[in-house]
Parts: C-alpha cells; structure tokens; sequence
C-alpha cells in the first residue's frame, strides 16, 4: 500500500499538533504547517521513532505566496496529497460588539476565513491535478459554527462560513474525487480554550467552568474520517465534552 501523505495547519499546538501526531501514528508523512517553526519541531519531536516522517513548514497562511511555497514542498518532497486537516485558527478578545476594532475583526477574518480558503484551494487544486486523483480536506470548524458565545462575533462569523466553504468544496469535488467533510469541536483541553475551564461567559450573563476533554479524542476522529475511502464522507461531525453546555445553549 503506498504512503498516504497529509497536511495539517495550526500544527505546533492544540488540536492540529494532537491530530498530527494521530495522523503519523496512523502511518501517514505529515507536513506541519504553522507560523512558528520551534513549536512545528516540539510536534515534531513528540512523534517518536514516527519523526522522521514528519516535516515541519513555517507560513503565514493568509499570504498567498507564502501558502504556495507549503505546496510547492510537497509537490517537492511528496508528489502528492493525501489529506489536509484545513486547523489554522485564532480568536479576537471576548468584548462588547460595539467595541470592537476593525483590526481585531480582519486579524480573525484573515486567518480563520481567508487562509482557510487559500490553503483549501490550493489543496483543490493538487489533489485535482495529481494522479490518481482525488483526496480529502477536512475544515476545522467549531461548536461556533451552530451556535455563539457571547462577544464572540469575528470567530462566529467565519466559524459560520466555513461551513460554508465546507459544503461548497464538498460539491465542486465530487467530479474530482475530493471529498470535504467538517469537524467541530467543543471544549478540548487546548492552551487557546484554557480559560473556558476556569470560568466561560454564559448566554445568561453568568460565568461558570466548563467540562473539558483531552484533544488527543480529536486525533482520532481525524484518524477515522481519513480511514474511509474517498467514495464514502463524514460531512459534519460534532467532538465535544460529553457535558459542556452546549445542547440547549441560551
């Protein structure tokens, strides 16, 4: 059987670093893409005698030239692409919407909607091209893609969107073999969602702790959508704690 290859942004921590490390345990090369090269090379290492098929990339993935240098080193070092866990996300601070800055907004729109779009495309575009062809992108989208926080608009907003990005490559692959699904996450223990465990606004003004569970459950959820062959798709999965107050929100 050949070698899958897969691409995860967001890689040096959190949820892309655990599903990474689940992807390499699962037998795949995995490009680790992230802003910040000495937290690619902590996920690197953490892979044991898995490491050395692991290569880690630093981008910026809303620079369009910056994305297609990740690709162009794939193309490189790997001829194809298997899989790409679509991760890469970041958050503005939680403050009336009325205050927020146009800069807080375009940060959040830039990496969570545009760098989506952009790493997804290119994605598209490889795995449209190569032969065989075919291969599956997977969108990190949220418990924010159903439902807000409150003084969460930005993260919401392309949460929101990328659900649609979600069903709109999902369409325009199938003539491709390029199946797109989405997960959304509630609640894993990341350093980026620490606070909710300490203390989360809730949708009545109170401020509570929040049940947490530990990310390497998000690993393998991305371990079993890549498992499937590309005739069949998990469209829409939802990983969250069992008891995070997110069924009945509001």
């Amino acid at each position: 059987m050949a070698v899958r290859v897969a691409l995860v942004t967001g890689a040096g921590s959190g949820v892309g670093q655990a599903a990474a490390l689940a992807l390499l345990r699962e037998g795949f090369r995995v490009f680790l893409v992230g802003r910040r090269e000495a937290a690619l090379e902590s996920t690197r290492s953490q892979a044991g005698d898995r490491a050395e098929h692991a290569f880690a990339i630093s981008a910026d993935v809303t620079d369009p030239s910056s994305v297609d240098g990740v690709f162009s080193e794939v193309r490189s070092r790997a001829g194809r692409l298997d899989l790409l866990f679509n991760n890469a996300g970041t958050s503005a601070p939680s403050v009336p919407f009325d205050e927020l800055t146009y800069d807080q907004w375009t940060k959040v729109v830039s990496v969570n909607l545009t760098g989506a779009f952009l790493v997804a495309q290119a994605a598209f575009r490889f795995m449209k091209e190569q032969r065989p062809q075919g291969g599956r992108i997977i969108n990190n989208g949220s418990i924010s893609a159903h439902a807000p926080r409150p003084n969460s608009a930005p993260y919401t907003a392309t949460k929101h969107a990328i659900t649609g990005l979600t069903r709109s490559l999902s369409l325009d692959g199938r003539a491709h073999d390029i199946a797109c699904g989405q997960i959304d996450i509630g609640n894993a223990e990341t350093q980026m969602a620490s606070a909710t465990a300490k203390g989360a606004a809730q949708a009545n003004g109170t401020i509570m702790p929040e049940p947490m569970f530990d990310p390497c459950h998000v690993g393998d959820t991305i371990v079993h959508m890549a498992r499937l062959p590309l005739e069949a798709n998990v469209q829409f999965i939802t990983v969250m704690a069992t008891k995070m107050p997110f069924i009945g929100r509001g």
